[in-house]
């Protein structure tokens, strides 16, 4: 049995779908239907909803995420807020503010931009929330019938003015982020739902829980955050016969520095390992505003961006470059090898039948030691890479002592441009030495064309990424602009 609050109040769920996402177990069950269904794979936020989620710290974070792409069964501990809760008065800041500064039409994508900007106030802290916070909050809100400059308008007053609602509001625990009292009688036991039609959801809360259902079924399917499985249910139609929830193991949820690497657990989302992984190795932090929306961070995980081994996916590149060790488990016991090494060809990986990703491990900065990241993409916001491109850098007196070059989008797996590498180690950090090496890519990579970019267009920005890293470590001020510099 699943229990957690909606909008308040407690519910309890045992014969459930184990692939009913909760925007359908929302319009359909509870016929709730404020949260919309615009593009069923987590693109346009029409179904955005917040979560509460209890941390150990004896407090609440509050989250926006995409109810689509997000199954049912998550929700176990949980409070989930849904734009219903914000009919019962007062309203909130954000509602009034949208509705003076004109910042709704047609009200389809209206209720999401509202549930993803209150989730921004429920977390605001001391001082003004900056244009680039609100910016980021409304990132994977695609409204297509409103101006963007009356929304943001609304957003700015609303985030200045304080939300006191009465303690039996719906929505009431968000303004001191204070556990709800009913979920403290939730149990915090494993559970698996079942259905007569034999497909199932298991939800461990240890690793050896974990290891012995993997054991016993080699062949389900493990889910964090499930934002790109999901697809395969919204998109594809498929069913998925039995799940594993990744959420409630303690041990792949950890972000914690050992000796002199981070130590980064498979389930945890990028929210949560953010703020670690960008003071060791800063170049993170731009590309990591620009991984999915906001929605999918707080839901996203790195082992499931490491295990889907997309070509395209945008933390295997820097953390080859980075030479990160990768950690497997399973019925044989653990293993590990390097990340470079994991992917076999286009979603083919080493791992074994039973075997899950544990964690990943990011070697500390050394001497003289820099890494650069640039994702190249069509759209600003919640894009996919044409190309990326990481590349860690030991420049010592003018000489390139070591460098390893990492791209996605370049092959069928992310991978390093080994002619490139060679051609750039022990020789001097010049504008000769770079065009050694950006000759050498046409020796590494042999790029595709589909409908992100051309063959061609791929190998040149491959280059031209490499020329900015001379600039930037040679000529440009320290502190340089990046594309979301300009939002």
């Amino acid at each position: 049995m699943i229990e957690f609050l909606l909008n308040g109040q407690i519910e309890k769920l045992d014969q459930v779908d184990p692939n009913l996402s909760i925007l359908e177990w929302l319009r359909t069950k509870m016929r709730l239907t404020g949260t919309k269904e615009g593009c069923a794979s987590g693109d346009c936020g029409a179904c955005t909803v917040i979560t509460g989620t209890p941390n150990q710290g004896g407090s609440t974070y509050y989250q926006a995420i995409n109810s689509c792409i997000t199954l049912l069964g998550s929700l176990h501990g949980k409070e989930l807020i849904t734009i219903e809760a914000f009919q019962q008065e007062p309203g909130h800041p954000v509602q009034s503010n949208m509705a003076e500064k004109h910042g709704a039409q047609c009200g389809f994508c209206t209720p999401g931009i509202v549930m993803s900007l209150a989730a921004l106030h429920a977390n605001r802290k001391e001082g003004e929330t900056s244009n680039g916070q609100i910016l980021e909050a409304l990132s994977g809100n695609l409204c297509r019938c409103t101006g963007y400059r009356p929304i943001i308008e609304a957003s700015h007053q609303a985030m200045v003015e304080e939300w006191k609602p009465d303690s039996d509001h719906p929505a009431a625990a968000m303004t001191n982020r204070l556990p709800a009292p009913e979920l403290a009688g939730i149990h915090q036991e494993s559970f698996t739902l079942n259905t007569p039609q034999g497909t199932r959801y298991d939800s461990p809360v240890s690793l050896e829980e974990l290891r012995t259902l993997r054991r016993e079924a080699p062949d389900s399917r493990l889910v964090a955050g499930g934002t790109d499985l999901m697809l395969e249910i919204t998109q594809q139609l498929r069913t998925l016969n039995h799940l594993i929830s990744l959420e409630r193991i303690p041990e792949l949820q950890g972000c914690t520095l050992d000796g002199n690497e981070l130590v980064i657990g498979a389930a945890a989302t990028y929210q949560r390992f953010r703020a670690s992984l960008c003071e060791l190795w800063p170049a993170f932090d731009a590309m990591l505003d620009r991984l999915g929306s906001l929605q999918i961070r707080n839901r996203g995980t790195l082992g499931g961006n490491i295990a889907n081994a997309s070509p395209v996916g945008d933390m295997p590149p820097p953390l080859i470059a980075l030479g990160a060790i990768l950690v497997l488990d399973g019925p044989k016991g653990e293993r590990r090898l390097p990340l470079e090494a994991f992917f076999q060809g286009y979603k083919q990986t080493t791992l074994q039948p039973g075997e899950f990703i544990h964690s990943v491990r990011v070697p500390v900065p050394e001497a003289n030691e820099t890494l650069y990241i640039y994702k190249v993409s069509k759209r600003l916001d919640d894009d996919i890479s044409a190309v990326l491109g990481a590349f860690r850098l030991t420049v010592d007196n003018g000489v390139v002592r070591a460098c390893r070059l990492a791209f996605g989008g370049m092959a069928a797996i992310p991978a390093r441009a080994a002619h490139a590498e060679a051609a750039l180690t022990g020789q001097p950090w010049n504008e000769e030495t770079l065009q050694t090496a950006m000759t050498a890519l046409a020796s590494d990579f042999s790029p595709l064309s589909d409908v992100r970019a051309s063959s061609g267009y791929r190998l040149q920005v491959a280059g031209n990424l490499l020329r900015r890293t001379l600039l930037a470590s040679t000529s440009l001020p320290g502190e340089q602009l990046m594309v979301t510099d300009y939002a």
